[in-house]
């Protein structure tokens, strides 16, 4: 188990819970509401015996909630399936996600009719009833389960446990594909709340943010709090429905000029001081991770909202930043790379900790640099890279040993990449990029593509050679 799930929080670390994790049912008093409603409902139903077999017990609950009309029964049925599933065994509920997939389908008669209506009568009208016939009852189905209390949270959990599942259980994807359509409306930007993370923030939603962070590790309560510290911000977004359960945050580091190494913007060796006076004089914003929390919404994009929002948070607070960027990992790099590499390269790239040895780093930087480039004006090929070019960032600079950890080293040969949120041509960049393919880059990204490299091939051969000749002593 990682440290930072078994780390003691420090003293002075605020432990109440709050308003934070609660504000919003508190005020909407969601959970209550839909309580009240299922106690009062549960006169209305007769529940199948709890003497039945938990799984086909949850199948007559699924068929009981889809038959109700009522409102107070299907909140009582609602949360009664929700305790049964959630006692179920794995294998039992693989079984009740299958039976949910094959059944529930649309109407078969109904659909024929309204697309034959259609075909002969092309208009708003018949369009609609189309739709509306075409639409499986699994849907509904899923919209009365989230009626129950902590029902919004029990989907989520299913379309998460469900994804380890689709490779060898296609007939499952019908329920997928239902889920993620219903979860992008239910968390539509509009439905969400952005808010800014700091030390103050009660534990059990930092505790998450250690759990979550999936670029780079957090390493404790002491780091966290490094990555909380004055010339840092940290920016979540959050739903109503899952109170205390972040969705997807970003880090961010106030600095002078584009940031190329992601080690000197985790190194926690300065003061507090030092910290302040940096966010002061600070004309840089980078971004240096999102993460993504929940598996469940794979698929459901947040990123380019949260992305822009922080930026117009960052400029109101802090009017001296001029400049946005990411220091972004390049994951898909290494992989393709080793396929277009020089046979001096590959080897040089295989002695342990090249990147240590000066004159084989010297050696590799050119023509590594100038790889990188293709790959990633070569038309998107890299998630990260496709992210934040469809948001509308311009590919700025390529960092050479930007990132010097095992994960860095494994996924791109150790660089990093800053993509500039220039505010002034974000929107003509998505356009260009989403409709053409064409990616904004820089005169220094265009530089290494013009140079084959700062020695010719011819050179660089002599320059690895004697590079590899060191390292085996």
């Amino acid at each position: 188990m990682p440290e930072s799930r078994v780390a003691t929080i420090p003293s002075d670390k605020p432990k109440d819970k709050q308003a934070f994790g609660r504000s919003w049912l508190d005020r909407l008093g969601v959970n209550r509401f839909w309580s009240n409603i299922a106690d009062r409902g549960r006169g209305f139903i007769s529940l199948p015996s709890a003497s039945i077999n938990p799984a086909e017990r949850a199948v007559m609950l699924a068929q009981a909630l889809i038959s109700g009309r009522g409102e107070a029964s299907g909140a009582a049925i609602a949360r009664e399936l929700h305790s049964v599933l959630a006692n179920l065994e794995t294998p039992e509920r693989l079984e009740f996600y299958q039976y949910i997939a094959g059944h529930f389908a649309p109407d078969h008669a109904k659909l024929s009719q309204a697309a034959q209506a259609y075909l002969t009568n092309q208009n708003a009208e018949t369009a609609t009833q189309l739709a509306d016939a075409a639409e499986p009852m699994r849907q509904e189905l899923l919209r009365r389960m989230n009626m129950s209390p902590g029902g919004t949270a029990m989907l989520v959990a299913m379309r998460k446990e469900m994804q380890s599942y689709l490779r060898t259980h296609p007939d499952l994807k019908p329920l997928d594909s239902d889920l993620r359509h219903l979860f992008s409306s239910w968390f539509n930007r509009g439905f969400l709340e952005l808010r800014r993370i700091d030390w103050q923030t009660p534990a059990a939603v930092l505790e998450k943010l250690i759990t979550y962070e999936a670029v780079h590790e957090i390493q404790g309560w002491e780091d966290l709090r490094r990555r909380l510290s004055a010339d840092r911000r940290c920016f979540a977004f959050f739903h109503p429905a899952l109170p205390g359960e972040p969705l997807i945050f970003v880090e961010v580091a106030l600095v002078s000029g584009l940031a190329a190494s992601v080690t000197n913007l985790l190194a926690r060796d300065s003061s507090e001081a030092e910290q302040r006076a940096r966010a002061a004089t600070a004309d840089t914003a980078i971004f240096y991770s999102i993460s993504n929390c929940q598996d469940g919404l794979r698929g459901i994009s947040f990123g380019n909202f949260l992305i822009k929002q922080v930026v117009e948070e960052l400029k109101a607070e802090l009017p001296n930043l001029t400049q946005f960027s990411t220091l972004s990992p390049i994951p898909g790099f290494r992989h393709w790379a080793e396929k277009h590499l020089e046979e001096a390269e590959k080897t040089a790239l295989t002695q342990p900790n090249w990147w240590q040895d000066p004159q084989t780093s010297a050696a590799l930087q050119a023509p590594l640099l100038r790889l990188c480039a293709k790959y990633l004006t070569g038309g998107g090929r890299d998630p990260v890279a496709k992210f934040h070019l469809g948001n509308g960032a311009r590919l700025e600079r390529i960092n050479w040993l930007g990132n010097a950890a095992e994960r860095g080293l494994q996924e791109s040969y150790g660089m990093m990449v800053n993509y500039l949120y220039d505010l002034t041509s974000i929107e003509a960049n998505h356009e260009a990029f989403v409709r053409d393919n064409i990616i904004a880059h820089s005169a220094a990204v265009d530089a290494l593509l013009a140079d084959p490299a700062v020695a010719p091939p011819q050179q660089q051969r002599p320059l690895l050679s004697a590079a590899l000749a060191k390292l085996r002593g």
